[in-house]
This record gives structure tokens, C-alpha cells and sequence, in this order.
């Protein structure tokens, strides 16, 4: 294209911001930016047959029109049937109302004219009428058919395209209408073999069917997104995301990383001081995990299993093996909380072994933290547990090898990149003489990624077709099991009572409150919550003799260490909590876990929740209070929860209830969400996306970088983690 040719590519300037708002940059993208519904506008109903609440063409001959300004100026015309004189004063009339209008209605809306207009029927309160329909003359349309249907090139349904303030329909149609004319954009840039065994059609004519379908196209097809073209845009995406996803691995595959290789001096002391032995899924993902760390490319590995399921000992063991290999490890937890508990964990582990632990969080006195960060730059600290912290410019490692983030669906991916950053170090190295200095590679240390919310099939082979993934799909053995129990909130009395009774006889409870003080509020609250506070002074009043405390995130981190110390010696019975506690508390004597409010928590909250206790010997129970009127989404995940142990059951239905951007939380990939396709639904063109991605890799006449390039512009740097 010439410079001139490419200036009419581009939007409007005028509209530029507003289309910015719907993610259209270009005229191209319109292309994409695909109906929601359809109106059919080809069909002309008698003003006779006329029904409220229907969306219908009329044509008819304007009777009357007049400007009036009570109780506000508007535009009113009063249309009659085009066969009726106007003889007939019983004639069904209909009413034509524009609020806002300029002299082109007015002139058009002159009595006499003959008008064909589109519009909702409402009940008037001089009968039928229509707010602001859109009008042409009828003489300037196609001629009806003998079936009161337009005929010709104007038979097609219109299209109602998602929209933003300041942009009408009529732009977006006719930019459409302009970049459909542009032959290039619409390529089919796929081998028709990989579309033809999919019984897909060919890429123009899926966008051809969507952007202006023939009126004989049946609609309900259409906006269900069930349609073949549309099966055709929701292939093409689903393949989009593959390829860039194996792109992502692709180039991280070329950053030198370092090759770990175990000695097992220290593995092996530490697996003869542990109480328990390895399971079979604990050892398979281990020997995956070290297989990946000997190689020369960094491991980008997701470790999964349920709550309960031993993935910190496996985590741990490989942190030993990078130690071994003189390299040294970042162990990253979302909360202080949750990393407080690695970190007495390992330390537990670990005391007596030639290990330097360094605990690093934002919380540290200046002194401690100076400390803790020339440990890490002088490379003393051979595993640094902490939060957020551990990724500040500030924080340097000598010789980073592994990091190991846990929870990590709570990180977004520029988090986890900023931590792979801290150990990329190009060092001068000298050859030849000092005067002679060369670059050494870029190291990128190995990535173990911690994860105790399973990932449904679907989504493992959609949004993390990137990663190599290890699953624990068995727990420890001794584990007793838990009884869930959904209880109104009016018997809290009894299980106050029950939980009573249960502590003077040695037991131990969580209850968990949505809120810390009665002043926080939730989006359209409509129920009293049960606050944290509020509850741990009923608890202190109804339970003599009982020790209750209180435990949330405002507290400092001495005031949440020293309480969760007692609590796991049995001094503290009742533990009264935020959702602090929701991972990595570990007290094997607690048995019994209350949760205030259990309608407004999300499954996976729920099922992490409900696995603080079952880690001992005793038999434990969870009980879930609901209030009285609950929402359908609220039914659907309590009894999900009620009815399901299995995490991997648990997050598949979770996925169908809130679809996979709330399940993956922060950004997980520099990909951007999918548009079109729904990978619960859609699974079939998932799998087939997957098999023709690997096909298409030794398929040198595909235009890969234009194919993903339609789909996903501006691809992001941390696409990388």
C-alpha cells in the first residue's frame, strides 16, 4: 500500500479514543469486533398486527407531525397504514417519539410522506408508539416483496455491535462496511486442510455470515456463538493462543539458565530427618522438576495438587538440590502469613543442616532488612523465603538458580517476571588479558511454580499451554477425612454450643469471618455480617474457660506470629480469623473449622479454607453458615462444595460457575483474555487448536507471525514468565 493508500486504513481522528474504549485501534480490528445480536429489519409488519414489546419494521404514511414542549420538547408523528385514506378515524395509529431530533426528522417526518421505520413497540399513553426509531423514506428502499419482505441485497439482518458512548451503530457499520472491502485484511491465512477436516468455512466467509447475514440465516445460531463461522472465529483464536503461548516457551528456551545437578549430600540428609515418606506422585514430581533443572534452559515448571497434598516438601527438596549446585534459591509466598509458615517450616526441616535461611519480607526494621539484602547480594543466603519483597530493585542475589513461587495464581506474571529478573546477571569475564573483556550470558534461573488450586483440563491446555506442569493427585496417607455441613445462620447458637463442647474436651477450631470490623463493607451488602471483632467478643462472653483470640491481616507480624504460635501448642483453642488462614496454616490438633457467611466466598476460599483441618489424627468437620435468601450462584457453590472433597472436581465446576479471569486471577500471561471462545464449551476446538498448532510447527508455508499477529497484537515482554 502507498503512504496514501495506508492514511485510509486508519479511523476517523474524532473517533479514535472512543473506539480505544471498545479495544479497536485500527480499522482491522473492526474485523474482529464481532456482533452481540441481530435485528431483522427485512421483514415489514401491518401497523395492525402490532404487538408491545416486539422489535418490527413498520411502513405506513405520516398523518400528522408536530414539535410540542409538554412536559418536554419533542418531535411526534402519527403514522397511519399506507393502504388506509385516513377516512377511518378507528384506524390503528402508531406513534412515532423523538426526544432528541434535528431538522432532517422533521423534514423527512412531514405529513404525506411515506416512511419505513425500525424500532421497539411500547404501550403508549395514547397507544402503540416507538422512542427514537431509525427511519428511512419508503420510496428510496428496495420494493417490497409479495411477502412484505425486502428483497435483493438489503435482505440481510443488521447487525447490533458492542458499542461505547459517542459511538452509534451507524459508524461501526459503516467502518465495517469499509475494512470488509480491503482484500488483505481478510486472508485465510490457515491451510484449508486444518478448516475442512473441522467442517469450518473458509475465513472471508465467516466473517461474511457474521458482519452481514442473510436474512434466511437462522438467528438463534447466530447469537448463541454456535453457528459454524462462528466455530470458524473461535478456532482461530483458541489456535492464536497456542501458537503464542509455545512462542513465549520458545524464547525462554533460548535464555542460558544453569544446569543443577545434585549431589545428594543434603537431599538426603534431610529426607532421613523427615517423619514421612515421600508418595508416589510426591516422587514423580520431584524427578520431573530435577530432570528440568539440569538443563541448559530454565525450567518453567507448575508443581499442582490439592490442599494437603505435600507440595512444599517436593519444593523443598529441589530448593536443596540448586544449594548443592552452589546456586541459591528465592522462595516467594503472597502473604507474610503463608510465608512465615515456609519459612518455620524449613527451618524446622532444616535446623542442623548446612543451610543459611534468610527471611525477607517489606515488614523487616531497616537494620534487618540491610542485613537480609547484602546477604543475598554476597550470596550468604542459600534460600531467601518471603513476600512481595523479594522482587524490589533494591533485592540483588549473586547467584540465583531457582525460584519457587507458591499460590502462584496470586502473583500477576510482571510480579513473577521481576523476580527472574533479580538473578539475570551479564558479568565482565576476561580473555586474553584485562584489556580484552567479553559479556557472559544471561542467566535465568529455573522457575517452580506452587499452585493448591487444581487446574481444570481445559484451562491447563488453554491458558497454560506454555508450562510444564507436575501434579500430586494423591495425599499422605493417615489423612482422616472431613464432614461438611451447611447450617442457617439462625442455629449459629447450636454450633456455638457444639464448638463449645468440642474445645473443653481438648479440640481446636477455626471460624472465619468475611470482615475484620462491622465498617467494612461488600459490594450490595444486603445481610448483617458477622464481623471478625464483633464475633471474638461473643465467643469470649459464651465461652468460659476457653481461650478465644483473634487473628486478621491489620495485625503486625510479631502480633500474627505469636498468636499462631500458641495456637498451634494448644494454648489458644478458638482462633476467631480473617481470611488470613486461608493457606499454609498447618495445626494438626485443629478439627473443627466454622465459616461465617459461607455464601460470599469462592470456591476455591471455601476449599482451602476447609483444608486447614483433616491434617491430623482426628476426624474434623466443616461447617458452612449461610444466610437466609442466597443467590443462584451462591446455591450452585455451596452445594458444590457440599457434595465434592476433590479439588480438581471442585475447580472444574468452579471454572463453569465464574469462567477462567476470575479463576486465574491476576494476569497470568501477556496474552490477553480470550474473546470468543469458552474453553469449558469449546473444549473440542481447544484440543483441535493444540493438535494444529503442533501440526503447523513443520509447515513452512504458514505465515505464523501474521496468523497470531491478527489475534494478538503488541504481544507483552513478560510473556516470557
Amino acid at each position: 500500500m502507498t503512504t496514501e493508500q495506508e492514511q485510509q486504513t486508519y479511523l476517523p481522528p474524532a473517533l479514535r479514543p472512543k473506539f480505544a474504549k471498545l479495544g479497536v485501534h485500527h480499522l482491522r480490528d473492526l474485523l474482529l469486533h464481532l456482533p452481540m445480536r441481530y435485528e431483522d429489519q427485512t421483514r415489514v409488519r401491518a401497523i395492525s398486527e402490532l404487538v408491545a414489546g416486539e422489535s418490527v419494521v413498520v411502513e405506513g404514511v405520516v398523518e400528522h407531525s408536530e414539535t410540542t414542549f409538554r412536559p418536554r420538547r419533542q418531535f411526534v408523528a402519527l403514522v397511519r397504514a399506507a393502504d388506509d385514506d385516513g377516512g377511518n378515524n378507528f384506524a390503528p395509529r402508531l406513534t412515532l417519539r423523538y426526544f432528541n431530533f434535528y431538522p432532517n426528522i422533521t423534514q423527512a417526518l412531514k405529513p404525506g410522506a411515506l416512511v419505513r421505520v425500525f424500532g421497539d413497540v411500547r404501550d403508549g399513553r395514547y397507544g402503540l408508539e416507538m422512542v427514537h426509531p431509525v427511519f428511512k423514506k419508503a420510496d428510496a428502499e428496495v420494493p417490497l416483496g409479495s411477502a412484505g419482505e425486502v428483497s435483493g441485497s438489503a435482505a440481510r439482518l443488521t447487525p447490533v455491535y458492542p458499542s461505547a458512548a459517542g459511538v452509534p451503530q451507524a459508524a461501526i457499520r459503516t467502518l465495517v462496511a469499509k475494512a470488509r472491502k480491503i482484500a488483505d485484511w481478510q486472508q485465510d491465512l490457515l491451510p484449508r486442510a486444518f478448516t475442512e477436516a473441522l467442517a469450518l468455512p473458509a475465513w472471508r466467509v465467516a466473517l461474511d455470515v457474521l458482519h452481514v447475514p442473510s436474512n434466511t440465516e437462522p438467528v438463534m445460531p447466530l447469537e448463541t456463538r454456535t453457528h459454524p463461522a462462528w466455530r470458524r472465529i473461535k478456532f482461530d483464536e483458541l489456535l492464536a493462543q497456542q501458537l503464542a503461548l509455545r512462542d513465549a516457551k520458545s524464547l525462554r528456551s533460548e535464555e542460558a539458565a544453569p544446569k543443577l545437578h545434585p549431589t545428594g549430600l543434603i537431599t538426603t540428609l534431610l529426607r532421613q530427618r523427615l517423619p514421612f515418606k515421600l508418595t508416589a506422585p510426591q516422587e514423580r514430581a520431584l524427578s520431573e522438576a530435577l530432570r528440568d533443572m539440569q538443563q541448559a534452559a530454565p525450567m518453567t515448571r507448575l508443581l499442582q495438587g490439592d490442599v494437603g497434598s505435600g507440595k512444599t516438601v517436593v519444593a523443598a527438596l529441589a530448593a536443596l538440590v540448586a544449594v548443592e549446585a552452589g546456586w541459591q534459591v528465592a522462595f516467594m509466598a503472597p502473604t507474610e502469613l503463608l510465608a512465615e509458615q515456609h519459612f518455620n517450616k524449613l527451618s524446622h526441616w532444616l535446623a542442623e543442616l548446612p543451610i543459611k535461611l534468610t527471611w525477607l519480607t517489606g515488614s523487616l526494621p531497616a537494620a534487618e532488612m540491610r542485613a537480609a539484602h547484602a546477604a543475598c547480594k554476597r550470596g550468604e543466603a542459600n534460600i531467601v523465603i518471603g513476600t512481595h519483597a523479594l522482587f524490589q530493585k533494591k533485592v540483588s542475589f549473586a547467584r540465583l538458580g531457582l525460584v519457587v513461587v507458591d499460590e502462584q495464581h496470586r502473583f500477576g506474571v510482571e510480579q513473577r517476571l521481576q523476580l527472574r529478573q533479580r538473578g539475570q546477571r551479564s558479568t565482565p569475564s576476561p580473555l586474553e588479558g584485562e584489556e580484552n573483556l567479553t559479556l557472559t550470558p544471561i542467566v535465568a534461573p529455573h522457575t517452580l511454580m506452587m499452585s493448591a488450586t487444581p487446574i481444570p483440563r481445559s484451562l491447563a491446555m488453554s491458558y497454560y499451554a506454555d508450562l510444564d506442569v507436575s501434579v500430586i493427585d494423591e495425599l499422605p496417607g493417615g489423612r482422616q477425612p472431613i464432614a461438611t455441613k451447611l447450617v442457617s445462620e439462625a442455629r449459629r447458637g447450636e454450633i456455638v454450643r457444639r464448638i463449645y463442647e468440642a474445645a473443653q474436651q481438648g479440640a481446636q477450631a477455626y471460624w472465619v469471618c468475611p470482615l475484620i470490623e462491622e465498617s467494612e463493607k461488600l459490594a450490595e451488602q444486603d445481610v448483617q455480617l458477622q464481623d471478625a471483632t464483633a464475633l471474638h467478643a461473643d465467643l469470649v462472653a459464651l465461652m468460659p474457660n476457653v481461650k478465644v483470640k483473634l487473628l486478621h491481616g491489620r495485625m503486625n507480624a510479631d502480633e500474627k506470629a505469636a498468636i499462631m504460635k500458641d495456637f498451634t501448642a494448644n494454648r489458644i483453642q478458638i482462633l476467631v480469623a480473617t481470611t488470613v488462614i486461608e493457606v499454609g496454616v498447618d495445626v494438626p490438633n485443629a478439627s473443627w473449622m466454622v465459616i461465617e457467611h459461607a455464601e460470599r466466598f469462592g470456591l476455591a476460599q471455601l476449599h482451602q479454607l476447609r483444608g486447614r483441618v483433616g491434617r491430623g489424627s482426628v476426624a474434623s468437620t466443616c461447617i458452612l453458615i449461610f444466610a437466609g435468601k442466597l443467590s443462584d450462584t451462591a446455591k450452585q457453590r455451596l452445594k458444590v462444595i457440599y457434595e465434592n472433597t476433590d479439588g480438581f472436581i471442585i475447580a472444574r465446576e468452579d471454572l463453569r460457575i465464574r469462567g477462567p479471569g476470575e479463576l486465574l486471577g491476576p494476569r497470568q500471561s501477556g496474552l490477553p483474555s480470550l474473546r470468543y471462545a469458552n474453553i469449558e464449551e469449546d473444549i473440542d476446538l481447544v484440543e483441535a487448536a493444540r493438535d494444529a498448532a503442533t501440526k503447523l510447527e513443520s509447515d513452512a508455508t504458514f505465515n505464523r507471525a501474521a496468523f497470531v499477529d491478527r489475534w494478538i497484537k503488541h504481544r507483552a515482554e513478560f510473556a516470557k514468565a
